[in-house]
């Protein structure tokens, strides 16, 4: 087992009702807050308004209309030119995880007299950032409760991996009944999301059983409720597994110890979700048995192997080989299962920037880094690419 440093400041209050805390929360941090939001579905829900009444008291100021992929160019820069203009002492982000994703960037850029696109892309470190609290309605990202975000800049092509200790939220209100409302197929998103994290944690070089065991229990705890949960949209028990999984699958508590990981389905969506704008989830879910099917070899079998035995309870007196190719095709079968489209045709995406893709991501990833579990080049980024229409 590796050396490591393991630290979550964020207090997690979980459970129905918890947002009523809201105000006592608020208080100690400061009066004046920007309150940030999505497309509208808290208005619809009656969040937004249960909010609004419970900022009573407070100054508030508001940013609506946070995109899914949150934009740099107009999400985040207006943020900051709130913040800066009215002096705003707390954020808080009342959304999915691309609302907090945001809330955190424009939290740093609040307190940075430059260009916040440094920070975001680390050209500059980021040495303070405005408290951040937020109220999580998607079960899917983990950013409630972890220190990064992921900003999008359309007119360069560039989705970007925010990551700083100063990025974890002061406080983060998880209500699993905010999630009764969430389409289907977003909620199956984001249960691809959440189980990419962990996949991409359990692939590193230097495993230990203690961690495989949390991330091996998460992940069938996510197939087992995300069906429950489609099949009964208002099953509380279910959603509420599926949303702790989701918070904790993400802020590194499942592979402490072990080797790091190089995120190579992140990697690559960043791409696709830049390029194309699909939904993070869903291009997860394609990529990932591409993935593994493009790395499968003598080294990595036994691993996928035992992936594959422990998770989908794959036939263990198969061979390492077999048993590894049937990991895989249960994978692929399992997010098929729960509606998720997985061809990159079925999402808009053709042949015709792939090989444009891949250079922007082996150009702007890393995925050819030692640390990576088996370290991709842009050759192998385009054949997965492929494999994937």
């Amino acid at each position: 087992m590796r050396n490591f440093e393991y630290c979550t400041p964020t207090r997690l209050i979980f459970g129905k009702g918890v947002v009523e805390k809201l105000p006592s929360v608020l208080a100690p941090i400061g009066k004046k807050v920007l309150f940030t939001y999505g497309g509208g579905s808290i208005k619809k829900n009656g969040l937004y308004e249960k909010v609004i009444k419970l900022l009573d008291g407070f100054e508030v100021f508001e940013l609506s209309g946070i995109e899914p992929n949150p934009k740099y160019s107009t999400s985040v820069l207006d943020g900051v030119r709130i913040c800066k203009e009215n002096d705003i002492d707390v954020i808080l982000a009342v959304g999915g995880g691309s609302v907090v994703d945001c809330s955190k960037a424009i939290a740093a850029g609040a307190k940075y007299d430059g260009e916040p696109w440094d920070l975001i892309t680390h050209k500059v470190p980021t040495e303070a950032a405005l408290p951040v609290v937020d109220i999580i309605t998607m079960a899917a990202t983990g950013s409630e409760y972890d220190p990064g975000g992921v900003i999008s800049r359309p007119e360069t092509n560039d989705k970007v991996g925010y990551i700083d200790k100063h990025l974890y939220p002061v406080a983060s209100f998880v209500d699993p009944t905010y999630t009764f409302s969430v389409p289907k197929l977003q909620m199956a998103a984001g249960v691809a999301d959440a189980m990419n994290h962990v996949m991409e944690q359990y692939f590193n070089s230097d495993p230990h059983d203690f961690a495989d065991g949390m991330m091996e229990a998460s992940l069938k705890s996510l197939i087992k409720n995300v069906k429950i949960a489609l099949e009964n949209p208002e099953d509380y028990n279910a959603r509420a597994e599926i949303f702790l999984n989701c918070t904790l699958d993400c802020n590194n508590i499942l592979s402490i110890g072990e080797a790091p990981s190089g995120w190579p389905m992140h990697g690559m969506e960043h791409a696709l979700s830049a390029y194309y704008d699909i939904t993070h989830g869903i291009g997860l879910a394609i990529l990932a048995p591409r993935w593994m099917k493009h790395i499968l070899s003598e080294k990595t079998a036994p691993r996928i192997a035992k992936y594959g035995i422990n998770v989908f309870g794959v036939d263990k007196n198969l061979s390492v080989t077999d048993a590894a190719e049937k990991a895989i095709e249960e994978t692929f079968s399992f997010f098929e299962s729960i509606g998720i489209p997985m061809y990159l045709k079925d999402v808009g995406i053709d042949e015709t920037r792939l090989a444009e893709m891949a250079h922007h991501v082996a150009e702007n990833e890393g995925l050819d880094n030692p640390y990576v579990y088996v370290p991709l080049t842009e050759n192998d980024i385009l054949e997965i690419f492929k494999a994937s229409l």
